[in-house]
């Protein structure tokens, strides 16, 4: 996922950017799939989740309808939200801190970045306008700009929401993204104390 950052700024000018957006979506959706594979029931629901936005994405571009394309984003945020929601799960269930647990702990806050840039371009799809954006192509990739902006609380300021969906959302997006640091520190320092205590 991070590789989708660092590489696409300077592959812009050589492929069209929707187009690497999905390559990059498509490597990330497989490797949620990846991560989540040892309970059959969940490994299921990913590949199908999965399937079925990479069909609905193909065919978005085969017959150029703009809902299968809005239905394939969907279907890919609600994976990363499911796949985001396992790996927390299994992180606090842990009582020792991993390399494992740590790198999960990271995924799971990446992956909450690009559910929320999916929360936001689908309501945009659905309530155009909802943001002001600078001028230019309003993308996937703008989305994820503005969704790791509010996550980490940065807020350069350049993409404003302007309806109340869309300021509810960026409030939200905010507020869980300072919770889930200071809740994830304490439960490493909780499982931390824990651990030294006992050796």
């Amino acid at each position: 996922m991070v590789l989708m950052f660092v590489l696409r700024p300077f592959l812009t000018e050589r492929v069209a950017l929707g187009y690497l957006m999905d390559i990059f979506l498509f490597l990330v959706f497989l490797s949620a799939v990846y991560a989540i594979r040892q309970k059959k029931s969940v490994f299921i629901i990913a590949l199908l989740l999965v399937l079925l936005a990479e069909i609905l994405a193909l065919l978005s571009y085969l017959k150029d309808v703009p809902s299968l394309d809005m239905l394939s984003k969907i279907l890919g945020g609600l994976l990363l939200a499911y796949t985001a929601a396992i790996i927390l799960f299994h992180l606090f269930r842990e009582h020792r801190i991993t390399g494992d647990m740590i790198m999960g702990a990271i995924c799971a806050y990446f992956l909450m970045g690009l559910v929320w840039a999916f929360a936001y371009s689908t309501l945009e799809f659905f309530q155009p306008g909802s943001f002001q954006m600078p001028q230019g192509t309003v993308n996937q990739a703008t989305f994820a700009y503005y969704s790791y902006v509010t996550l980490t609380t940065l807020g350069y300021g350049e993409i404003t929401p302007i309806s109340a969906p869309a300021r509810s959302f960026a409030i939200l997006e905010a507020m869980i993204g300072q919770l889930y640091l200071a809740v994830l520190i304490a439960r490493l320092v909780g499982i931390h104390i824990a651990q030294s205590s006992r050796s």
